[in-house]
């Protein structure tokens, strides 16, 4: 009590007392703290008690009020002090022996203030960095201390003043091959140095304390200790999820550094990968084994540092949604900081997830034999490639599915990588649960910005042509009149003006119309003329009498145009990076006599196509839609095995327009021996439009779906046709 009264006794002389240079009012404060330790005897009164508060936030009022009038980057004489009489390793004494109690936080606070209001750079000053350096340490060591929002703050403002001048950082790497601290002083060794003279000169005896200046110089047999890192790691571990955010945030500026020697130390001599790995695996563990595929398709987005979540106010709660929000919380995270980090720290990064999260603990998962296990992961691991964005774990993904051979593929050759040959295995599972997710999987990953995913999957298989017919081609009939019966018309739609930007077009004119079908020896036909025969081709597969959607308004083929147009766009913005050629790879320069495998993926893509008459109505919906992904990419070789009808196979090679004209054949064949076909599809149709209530269960209804589903996809695909064609002119010079 008698104390705050001399507090308040002290404030009002000063307030009435006449104002005094800067310096003198700033000494006066500082003086007034040294005073108390030599002449107070009272070791446990908290420093709250006491005037030190008041004198070190007047001390920081003057440093400011000096600053503000002064020339920018002009150190004043308060401090000029401050430096000289090194009171910020006096400040850092009393903070580490905590004397009065409390009075950490308050040395904590004023270095935390000192950085954040003084805009001259004051780290680069030995009597600044030196002591940061040691306050640096006593941060984290005590999980769930009193002074932990102080030194977050602390580390916070470090990091910060960090990332505005990097180099900075060669300070904070030190040396672990160094003389050890002296212990350290208790309430009377602090009294003692403040009771001998200041003389504001260092002492000689004082044993060298400094950090690396330049962590490249030091010795190579020694570690440098990256200490903030430490203390981050450690705050992450806090029961305050609060401190967690902010460490993490700290972590995420000191990752992004350029500084090659920090990125090195951040990744040799830091637990950081084991944090990330080690965290990521507890919240996948921590999961059901079974989660509805739905619940984990749509669950809401969450970003790491927004991990906040009410089960009483959540209307759409499920088992296990807490957990599976902490797991893709924490993913974002991780993925996020591998996006900010320097190069060489995000490769390491990247490399410790695939090794010790998707090898570890995924890779078993999506091996077992469970079917409600391999559904749940199946699930994870699509929702985990949408929401991964960074380059590089996004490439060391990629690898762990899909191994990292470039190679053809061979029959031999399909089950090297185990993972990669049970996922795609998957596409055509006997359940269709699982073929669906995982069609949907690799929809997903397809059109993910990398080019190796469609090297490893299609375009390696495709790079010699050798699907081709290895003799000189003749030249097709022309069809009945020039063009099929049931040609449309293909003006130039307004739909297609300059949409695609000089960025997004393809990188030759003529790729679409070099097909294989025009021998070096006659000229090519009319570019026009060729794309309505390949449109009209793909219109004209599905007999008159299986088609349905004439009878239903708003079902054309025009209605695909504008999604193909606008994805097409966006793929070829995507590829435009890749080294892909515009034209296809010379005949002459292909080696057409080597064996054709299609590829595994392509093969059961193609399988499952084949038999789209006899499969649900979504696995076709979704094999469809993988397929027609694929024929959107501005690749010419992947666009001539998907979508060029006169394409001249080799013997025992396939293309997407071979196996639906086989498809085609099938059905033919079926609908002579299905009484009222046709109205019975159209009334199939118009059920699944919803323009018909559900009634009695229909004959071949599968069937019926199926010629549906192959009536639109051939629209889709002549609508993709004609986007590309477009395309290819509109970049013409």
């Amino acid at each position: 009590m008698f104390s705050k009264f001399t507090s308040i006794l002290q404030h009002a002389v000063e307030a009435l007392a006449p104002s005094l240079p800067l310096q003198e009012d700033f000494v006066y404060h500082w003086k007034a703290i040294t005073h108390y330790y030599i002449e107070t005897s009272d070791d446990k009164a908290p420093v709250t008690d006491t005037n030190i508060p008041s004198h070190l936030e007047q001390m920081l009022d003057i440093l400011t009020q000096e600053e503000s009038e002064r020339e920018s980057g002009e150190t004043g004489p308060c401090m000029e002090y401050l430096l000289h009489h090194k009171i910020l390793e006096t400040l850092y004494t009393l903070g580490k022996a905590d004397c009065p109690p409390g009075m950490k936080q308050q040395v904590l606070s004023f270095y935390t203030k000192l950085l954040g209001r003084i805009r001259q750079p004051l780290l680069p000053h030995i009597n600044v960095h030196r002591p940061v350096l040691k306050l640096i340490r006593l941060c984290g060591e005590i999980l769930a201390a009193p002074t932990e929002n102080e030194e977050i703050q602390f580390l916070c403002i470090v990091c910060a003043k960090l990332k505005q001048d990097p180099y900075l950082v060669n300070f904070f790497l030190e040396n672990k091959v160094k003389s050890p601290d002296p212990k350290s002083p208790g309430a009377k060794g602090v009294r003692e140095d403040l009771a001998s003279p200041d003389t504001g000169q260092p002492q000689a005896a004082e044993p060298p304390d400094e950090p690396n200046a330049a962590a490249d110089q030091s010795n190579n047999n020694n570690i440098n200790n990256y200490n903030i890192v430490r203390s981050l790691l450690n705050l992450t571990k806090s029961p305050d999820g609060r401190i967690v955010v902010k460490a993490c945030e700290g972590l995420m500026l000191l990752v992004s550094l350029p500084e090659p020697a920090a990125a090195k130390c951040l990744m040799e001599n830091t637990e950081l990968c084991e944090l990330l790995t080690d965290r990521l695996s507890a919240f996948y563990k921590a999961l059901p084994t079974s989660i509805d595929p739905l619940d984990i398709e749509t669950v809401e987005s969450v970003n790491w540092g927004l991990d906040v979540y009410n089960m009483k106010d959540d209307a759409a709660i499920f088992t296990g949604k807490r957990a599976l929000i902490s797991f893709l919380s924490w993913l974002d995270y991780c993925d996020q900081l591998i996006k900010e980090a320097q190069k060489t720290a995000a490769a390491v990064l990247a490399k410790a997830v695939r090794k010790r999260f998707f090898v570890t603990v995924m890779e078993p998962q999506l091996m077992q034999t469970s079917e409600v296990g391999i559904l749940t992961s199946t699930a994870l691991l699509n929702r985990i490639i949408r929401q991964v964005t960074s380059e590089a774990l996004l490439q060391e993904m990629v690898y762990f599915l899909l191994g990292e051979e470039k190679g053809p593929e061979t029959l031999a050759t399909i089950a090297q990588n185990p993972l990669r040959h049970r996922l795609i295995e998957h596409c055509d599972h006997l359940s269709d649960e699982i073929s669906i997710m995982t069609l949907r999987l690799f929809e997903h990953l397809i059109q993910k910005p990398n080019q190796h995913i469609l090297h490893s999957l299609v375009l390696r298989s495709l790079e010699e042509r050798n699907y081709l017919e290895n003799k000189p081609q003749e030249e097709k009939e022309p069809l009945e009149n020039g063009q099929p019966h049931d040609t449309v018309d293909l003006e130039e739609d307004p739909l297609f003006g300059d949409d695609l930007s000089a960025n997004n077009r393809l990188s030759s004119p003529d790729w679409l119309s070099n097909s294989s079908t025009h021998s070096p020896d006659h000229a090519k036909p009319d570019g026009k003329t060729e794309v309505h025969k390949i449109v009209n081709s793909f219109l004209c597969l599905v007999p008159d009498e299986a088609k349905s959607s004439s009878h239903v308004e708003g079902t054309g083929y025009d209605t695909y145009l504008r999604d193909a147009h606008r994805q097409f766009r966006d793929y070829c913005g995507v590829c435009q990076r890749w080294d892909w050629r515009g034209t296809p790879k010379a005949l002459d320069k292909c080696n057409l006599d080597s064996p054709f495998f299609e590829g595994h993926f392509l093969k059961v893509l193609f399988d499952r196509m084949g038999r789209i008459l006899d499969q649900p109505y979504d696995v076709n919906l979704q094999v469809t839609s993988v397929l027609s992904k694929l024929s959107l990419l501005p690749h010419p070789h992947m666009h001539e095995s998907l979508l060029d009808p006169y394409i001249n196979l080799g013997p025992g090679c396939r293309s997407l327009f071979s196996v639906i004209v086989r498809v085609v054949g099938d059905l033919m064949l079926r609908i002579q021996r299905i009484p009222d076909f046709t109205p019975k599809l159209l009334l199939v149709r118009k059920r699944l439009l919803g323009l018909e209530p559900e009634g009695l269960n229909i004959d071949h209804m599968t069937l019926l779906e199926g010629v549906i589903v192959l009536e639109e996809f051939c629209k889709e695909l002549a609508a993709i046709a004609f986007v590309k064609f477009h395309a290819s002119v509109s970049s013409s010079p």
